[in-house]
């Protein structure tokens, strides 16, 4: 991938409404449910990001015909439970940590082998929160020392039914077993230290496959079918928070965001940003792809410090570079505690977020879980993503604030969660220009 740098300097008040792209981790679970279902499913409001092309394009391998009749649609033909066939190559997963981490459950009951291989940046990735669980299930998965990418699944075997008890609440963990559970014989049951998102077990729902969940437990069992079905994929919130901290924090912004997914396991930062002073309504709910939406309309606010309460930390946790920058620039002291996962992300999220804040001016105290911030004005500069989609995007908000233009490091991976941010970031009112890419 081409290296990209961002020159951002300051803009105008965010003013519009805008519609954000579809929401990465419901595209990922409806291209996979879909592709093992009976029958054909339309997904609408597909993300057209590299992660989610990434695992379209595996599927693709494993003998599954996926159309694309716009960037936002994809018609998925289903081969059922057992229409995979063994592709001729490894699977890349790119970038794409929860492609690989669920496609790990789901291959786990094949009856051919597999190899999920990833980029750089995933290869450094552990797997083996996920990889332990499957093992116990029967699964016989190889990994590089320490559980690094890429992983040998080997297939030919019988699952069985678990009752796991997460170590560490994880959506992406939860959702692999689940996965493996379909092929299990028996039931599959897991606990959550903490309650984590849903997408999987509703996912499951919409597709007819008889599941039992509430918050912090999921069970079901093997022996169904997934019937094909249309699936209308909401708005990314990860993707919407950018823009509700920017507009928070840019004196005279009054934004709209549309039909945004506002899964309640989810929306930890927007909590969080109320907690701080925020001025955000949720406007005419509803329901999309089987997940509540609204319309939310956030205007310019004083913010102000907190002590982040713990019990958010795993519904905002890929959100907490965004809320970073807003602690910067809030009034007072903003404490982080209990977010010791955001070093094993697609990078070391507290040390990069935090290095690239204190190059702009910031106070900010790293912890072993988090950080301590104290907010004041911050001054330009150059930085570095180091190549995190999710650190560039929320620097472009801090680079709204500085007194001074900041370049932004190797921005290119933007592209794999968040396609077209810089245009609708710039059609919003952010200072933001994109220099020639150079190699």
């Amino acid at each position: 991938m081409d290296r990209l740098d961002w020159l951002v300097g300051q803009g105008t008040p965010l003013q519009g409404e805008l519609d954000i792209p579809g929401d990465k981790s419901v595209s990922h679970r409806a291209v996979m449910l879909a592709a093992i279902a009976d029958g054909t499913s339309r997904v609408q409001g597909f993300l057209e990001g590299e992660d989610t092309r990434s695992t379209a394009a595996i599927f693709g391998q494993l003998g599954v015909r996926i159309e694309a009749p716009s960037a936002s649609v994809r018609v998925v033909h289903g081969v059922g439970l057992e229409g995979l066939r063994a592709a001729p190559d490894d699977l890349d997963c790119g970038n794409a940590g929860t492609g690989m981490r669920l496609l790990a459950g789901l291959l786990a009951g094949q009856r051919f082998d597999s190899v999920l291989v990833g980029d750089a940046s995933l290869s450094r990735r552990p797997m083996a929160r996920v990889i332990d669980p499957l093992r116990r299930m029967g699964a016989r998965i190889d990994a590089r020392e320490g559980g690094l990418p890429p992983l040998r699944i080997i297939g030919n075997n019988v699952l069985q039914g678990i009752d796991f008890k997460l170590p560490v609440a994880s959506a992406q963990v939860k959702s692999a077993v689940l996965l493996a559970g379909l092929y299990a014989t028996g039931e599959t049951r897991v606990l959550e230290p903490h309650p984590t998102r849903d997408y999987t077990e509703r996912m499951l729902s919409a597709f007819g496959w008889p599941i039992r969940f509430s918050p912090g437990v999921a069970q079901l069992s093997g022996g169904h079918r997934l019937r094909g079905t249309d699936v209308d994929v909401p708005a990314d919130f990860s993707s919407a928070a950018f823009f509700l901290v920017a507009a928070s924090l840019v004196p005279g912004s009054d934004l709209l965001l549309r039909r945004v997914g506002m899964n309640p396991r989810r929306t930890g930062l927007l909590e969080a940003l109320r907690l701080m002073g925020a001025d955000i309504q949720a406007l005419s709910p509803g329901e999309q792809g089987g997940e509540p939406v609204a319309d939310l309309r956030v205007r310019h606010a004083r913010l102000r410090g907190i002590e982040v309460p713990e019990h958010l930390v795993p519904d905002m946790i890929d959100e907490f570079p965004a809320l970073f920058v807003a602690a910067a620039l809030a009034e007072g002291r903003t404490v982080v505690r209990g977010a010791a996962e955001l070093r094993v992300k697609e990078s070391d999220r507290i040390a990069v977020t935090a290095a690239a804040l204190q190059a702009l001016g910031a106070r900010v105290l790293e912890t072993p879980d988090g950080a301590v911030i104290d907010g004041g004005p911050l001054h330009g500069g150059t930085v570095d993503s180091h190549g995190d989609h999710r650190v560039a995007m929320s620097l472009a908000i801090a680079a709204q604030l500085a007194g001074g233009e900041v370049r932004i490091g190797d921005c290119a991976n933007v592209a794999t969660s968040f396609p077209g941010f810089d245009s609708l970031a710039r059609s919003a009112g952010f200072g933001l220009r994109t220099p020639e890419a150079n190699g």
